[in-house]
């Protein structure tokens, strides 16, 4: 068949030339040119994370299939590769599985709380210090604008009065 620039005999040419492979893996030629005409394609592939419930399910389905086929109809549908579940077998036979629904990462460290007490003291302090020295230096203010007007500064007695 000749190629030519209108869209309806290349639509024909392009299904003739990918009917096997449609048939093969149930995708048709419209769709993959959907997909690759798609212009919001990330820069970098993201790694696919199946958590370990997904995985036993998979994993439950493909061992109850019995008619030829199943197990493929189920990767495909699901687009998985025959190698994750060759991987997750063996990941249940090791009991691996169950280990992977806790969190992965750094342990959280046990809070002393006599530590914690101390550091929220030791905030405490180093405030009020800052809260001192802007007293202190507002009392220097004061003595010298009185000094400078010539202002006496009367001494406080013991019970606060001038």
């Amino acid at each position: 068949m000749e190629r030519t620039d209108t869209m309806d005999e290349q639509q024909v040419v392009v299904a003739g030339e990918t009917e096997g492979a449609r048939r093969a893996s149930g995708v048709s030629p419209a769709a993959q040119r959907v997909r690759a005409a798609d212009p919001e394609v990330p820069a970098k592939a993201k790694r696919r994370q199946f958590s370990a419930e997904y995985k036993r399910r998979i994993v439950r389905e493909a061992d109850a299939a019995s008619a030829p086929g199943e197990i493929g109809a189920l990767l495909r549908r699901e687009g998985l590769y025959s190698s994750h579940l060759i991987t997750w077998r063996r990941q249940r036979e090791r009991g691996e599985l169950a280990g992977l629904s806790t969190k992965r990462g750094r342990k959280a460290k046990a809070v002393n709380a006599l530590a914690k007490r101390v550091a929220e003291l030791e905030r405490d302090k180093r405030r009020l210090e800052r809260k001192l020295e802007q007293a202190e230096l507002l009392l220097d203010i004061q003595k010298k604008a009185s000094r400078l007007l010539e202002i006496p500064l009367g001494s406080q007695d013991d019970d606060g009065s001038a």
